[in-house]
Order: C-alpha cells, then sequence, then structure tokens
C-alpha cells in the first residue's frame, strides 16, 4: 500500500496557496535522503518556504519533493524526502498538518511484527 504522506502533504499545500498564504515545510535533515542547503539546517532542522515566487520546478511527488531555489543568492535544487517532511503548514497563521519524520532505509527488510493488528471484529465506542 502507498503512503498517505504525499497525498496529504499536497492537499495542504493546495488549501495553503488557495488562501493566499505561505506554504513552509519543516524536514529533519537528519532524515533526509537528498540535497538540502547545509548552511540553514539550525538543530538538524530546516524550514523551507515552497510558494510559486519563492521555488522554481516543485515537484511534490510520492517519494521526494525537488525543487529549484537560492539561498544566500546562489541557485539550488532542493531534494526532501517524503519521510523527512515533519511537517506543512501556513506562515501566516500556522494551519497545516504535524507528522513524525520517518527513518530513511535503503535496505527495506521484512521483520516480525512485535504488534500484530489485533485480530477479531473491530468495534466503536462513544468517548466522553
Amino acid at each position: 500500500m502507498t503512503s498517505l504522506k504525499p497525498y496529504l502533504l499536497r492537499a495542504v499545500y493546495d488549501w495553503i496557496i488557495d488562501n493566499n498564504f505561505t506554504p513552509h515545510l519543516l524536514v529533519s535533515a537528519e532524515h533526509n535522503n537528498g540535497s538540502l542547503p547545509e548552511a540553514f539546517v539550525e538543530e538538524g532542522k530546516i524550514v523551507l518556504n515552497i510558494k510559486p515566487q519563492a521555488v522554481d520546478a516543485l515537484s511534490l511527488g510520492n517519494e521526494l519533493i525537488e525543487f529549484n531555489a537560492k539561498f544566500g543568492g546562489k541557485p539550488m535544487l532542493v531534494v526532501v524526502s517524503i519521510n523527512a517532511v515533519m511537517a506543512i503548514y501556513a506562515k501566516e497563521n500556522g494551519k497545516g498538518l504535524v507528522f513524525e519524520a520517518e527513518p530513511i532505509t535503503n535496505n527495506p527488510t521484512s521483520q516480525p511484527d512485535d504488534n500484530p493488528p489485533p485480530s477479531g471484529k473491530p468495534t466503536l465506542r462513544v468517548v466522553k
């Protein structure tokens, strides 16, 4: 099954743009398997402005986010792993979605699940 995360990122990005806000990505540089402007990374994280006027050739893919931008006046191709995105939000009001950064795995292996899904019929309950 494909990850839901890239679809949610695209939806929130569209909502932010439709409301004339500035979309920002909070990215974990430690979990990224791409290229970031390292000089702008603080405490293992970086905030990227991905407003159409700030970037060129933005691609919000299922595994990578790619765009061209200038940092300190120097052009750069920025590549962000979807699993390294910690949040997407509107700069003006902070509304958006927060995600947990996921570790990079170059060779995914099948390991037994310590917490298998519950068996039986699912149930719902009212919480007050």
